[in-house]
């Protein structure tokens, strides 16, 4: 497959409509400006069209889009930040001579590079033919004027002119292909509730510093880059808490403004993991001047997708804020890269389970002893006195420990 030219230059086109302020569309670009960059190309141009809804057959009007065609030349590609329709798409790069994408194709072509695991590759490729199959009649010279690199490369990368029919057959193919990782995912999550350990997770904005946090949470070695979309295959580690107490800390793919829906379609495996989470920490990059609007678009996927669980927010990157920030307990402002108030995000999340716990005492006979070893493993004991027929012990307990044990509560 083609490798991405450098020298390709980006035109970005916004349409501000008049419930759009000055600002959301200048912060709207300056992240598809680096949604472009972090794909290889070299942007050139920020175009603002303002209207008061979009036209129907070139979303821009024709002649603001003759006018963009005036600037371009035959390295040139045009990147709308907004979806497009088929038709708008194709009528779009004829126009303008040159091939068009939107929003969403960028983003996926920023996944189809970032995916390494089976999984990941999948998903992408599910994403990508999603968004494809309606598209490919009506967008005329628009498909196989991409050729390949920017907005056609991905795992298993179907040709365009492919037809509906087998499209359709190897996207049923890929779903079946998640549905098996979905149960061994959900095999897992029973294995990991089995052995009634609390599973944390990490949501936020891209880049927003997940991954970081989890390295400096758990001291294991995880991918860590100052890129959009850095991680899209969840990681699990485990995290020390405090006295013998500890959780399973998992990260996951981060969210962003406009997230194509055929995205968090094709993960819904990955963000079970959010879903089925006891407590998710919410990670914002508060030195971001539209931190605001982040914590906001992932409140929304969180919607989504039935997330409901108790959350922390933890402001992070604070060592890039020039003014104290104050927030409000259990929420947490921490940095990652210095460790600042590490230890108090960690006291936060041990008291929010503490608070779930009960202390209790058991009796396990001889023939028992595997449940005993059970409660050593995941509560704190208190006291412990060997009998003749077995073992007594008293130890603290979160509910779901008690409700497996209480068969041997005395």
């Amino acid at each position: 497959m083609p490798e991405i030219n450098e020298t390709q230059n980006a035109y970005l086109v916004a349409l501000q409509q008049s419930f759009q302020s000055d600002w959301e569309v200048a912060d709207s670009l300056a992240e598809l400006a680096d949604l472009a960059r972090d794909a290889g190309l070299n942007v050139v141009e920020t175009i603002v069209q303002r209207r008061s809804h979009p036209e129907p057959g070139t979303f821009i009007g024709r002649g603001k889009a003759l006018e963009i065609a005036e600037m371009l030349d035959d390295s040139s590609i045009v990147i709308f930040d907004d979806e497009l329709t088929p038709a708008q798409q194709g009528t779009l790069s004829d126009l303008m001579d040159a091939p068009v994408l939107d929003r969403t194709q960028l983003i996926l072509d920023i996944f189809a590079q970032r995916a390494r695991s089976n999984e990941g590759k999948i998903q992408v490729e599910l994403a990508q033919l999603s968004y494809l199959l309606p598209r490919l009649t009506g967008m005329g010279k628009a498909l196989s004027r991409l050729g390949g690199g920017i907005g056609t490369r991905g795992p298993g990368e179907t040709k365009l002119e492919t037809d509906r029919r087998r499209i359709r057959r190897r996207i049923s193919d890929l779903r079946r292909e998640l549905e098996k990782i979905k149960q061994t995912r959900g095999l897992q999550r029973q294995h990991r509730s089995s052995t009634e350990v609390p599973v944390v997770a990490l949501v936020g904005y891209t880049n927003a510093g997940k991954s970081t946090l989890l390295q400096a949470l758990t001291g294991s070695e995880v991918f860590v880059a100052d890129q959009l979309f850095a991680t899209l295959d969840p990681t699990i580690r485990r995290w020390d808490l405090t006295e013998g107490r500890w959780v399973y800390l998992t990260d996951t793919v981060g969210f962003i403004r406009k997230l194509p829906h055929t995205l968090v379609a094709a993960f819904q495996a990955t963000l079970e993991e959010v879903v089925y989470a006891d407590l998710l920490l919410h990670v914002i990059d508060a030195s971001h001047p539209q931190s605001r609007e982040q914590k906001e678009a992932v409140e929304e996927v969180l919607k989504e997708i039935g997330a409901a669980q108790p959350i922390i927010a933890v402001y992070n990157k604070v060592d890039l804020v020039d003014h104290p920030l104050e927030v409000r307990p259990p929420d947490q402002a921490v940095s990652a890269k210095t460790g600042y108030n590490l230890d108090r995000l960690t006291a936060a999340v041990y008291e929010f389970f503490a608070q779930q716990y009960s202390v209790r005492e058991y009796f396990f006979p001889f023939s028992e002893l595997g449940q005993a070893s059970i409660l050593r493993a995941h509560a704190t004991i208190l006291g412990e006195e060997f009998t003749d027929q077995g073992v007594a012990i008293k130890a603290e307990v979160d509910a779901r420990l008690e409700s497996l044990l209480q068969p041997f509560q005395k």
